[in-house]
């Protein structure tokens, strides 16, 4: 994605697939898709959900990953306490973070709220240092703020 004229499409993209759907998996499943299909440079995209004091694996694309991350570990539990979104240059500085796939050099995870409350994460990873830019911090922020009230939480 180059622009957020890329993030805009993408997002309607998204509603369009979630539209008619009120089941929250298969909702989750095509979103992760999608962006899998629509992102370059990364190696894992996917949800984790909250579930009592874990958040649990939910859809994904990419490598086996970790499947209970506790909320106060790593970049999606940060990302999740602090309801902020966490984009990370490099994960090897990042105190605590959890190495799902070593791979992994670069990430950024967006809270997502329904009614106020934050109920899952979208964490997306990559292969190379400093992948996510202040665009795709800003596109991908605008595609979670659509989209996260029709998942069917």
């Amino acid at each position: 994605m180059n622009s957020l004229k890329d993030y805009q499409l993408l997002t309607q993209q998204a509603l369009a697939l979630i539209e008619d759907e009120p089941d929250l998996i298969a909702n989750l499943s095509n979103i992760s898709a999608l962006l899998n299909m629509n992102l370059s440079d990364i190696n894992w995209v996917g949800f984790y959900l909250h579930k009592g004091e874990q958040l649990v694996l939910g859809p994904f694309q990419g490598n086996v990953a970790c499947v209970r991350i506790d909320l106060d570990k790593g970049v999606c539990g940060k990302a999740f306490r602090s309801n902020t979104i966490q984009r990370i240059a490099d994960v090897h500085e990042f105190p605590g973070h959890i190495a799902c796939d070593a791979a992994s050099q670069s990430e950024i995870v967006l809270p997502i709220n329904v009614d106020g409350q934050t109920v899952a994460v979208l964490d997306i990873d990559s292969p190379s240092l400093n992948r996510f830019t202040e665009i795709d911090q800003q596109g991908l922020s605008e595609f979670i703020e659509h989209i996260q009230a029709k998942l069917g939480f």
